[in-house]
């Protein structure tokens, strides 16, 4: 009997199920033990995609398929439409920067059903805001453009139609596309 007052275990707790079977494995510090149902749970909730509140899509205007006989943004593309974080990291990843891109591109990211033109009805009455940067320094800003305007950080983000980055020769500019350049709230002056 003696042994049974040194072991404060009662009858219950003996008959628990372990969810670590090897006991006596020791854990690592920071190591996290759960049984098999809550595991499942925490990698479901992991693997939900964080949904945006727009759909954007991604357009390039390729500068070795322009001429100068077409009509402007015969050479645009659709590249990829995304709803979600996870979608627009795995398409941000596997894109060039505009550092990277030749002479002439057009990278253009617009709400979805949003055709990049001014002709499109949406844009049609908008205005926009641009910045200019030196050749090969506009990749942390278009970056940071994006994820603002994808994660609804404007004050006015229902007047953006989308963002441009435009490479040429000896320098490079964003522009924030508008709906409404008549909104003077929306609207930016330099």
């Amino acid at each position: 009997m003696a042994g049974e007052s040194d072991n404060p275990r009662t009858e219950d707790q003996t008959n628990t199920k372990n969810p670590n079977p090897s006991e006596e494995e020791e854990l690592e510090e920071g190591e996290i033990v759960g049984d098999d149902e809550s595991s499942k749970n925490s990698t479901a909730v992991m693997q939900q995609p964080h949904p945006l509140e727009h759909s954007w899509t991604f357009w390039f205007d390729n500068p070795f398929a322009k001429s100068k006989q077409a009509t402007w943004g015969s050479s645009m593309r659709s590249i990829y439409t995304f709803s979600s974080v996870e979608e627009f990291w795995s398409l941000y990843n596997n894109i060039h920067h505009p550092s990277k891109l030749a002479v002439g591109a057009d990278f253009y990211c617009f709400k979805n059903k949003i055709e990049p033109k001014w002709e499109d009805p949406v844009c049609a009455n908008g205005g926009k805001w641009t910045v200019i940067f030196p050749k090969g320094k506009s990749d942390t800003s278009w970056l940071y453009t994006l994820l603002a305007m994808i994660g609804e950080q404007f004050d006015h983000g229902d007047e953006i139609c989308g963002a441009v980055v435009n490479v040429r020769a000896r320098q490079e500019k964003i522009s924030l596309w508008t709906k409404n350049a008549s909104n003077e709230a929306a609207q930016v002056t330099y």
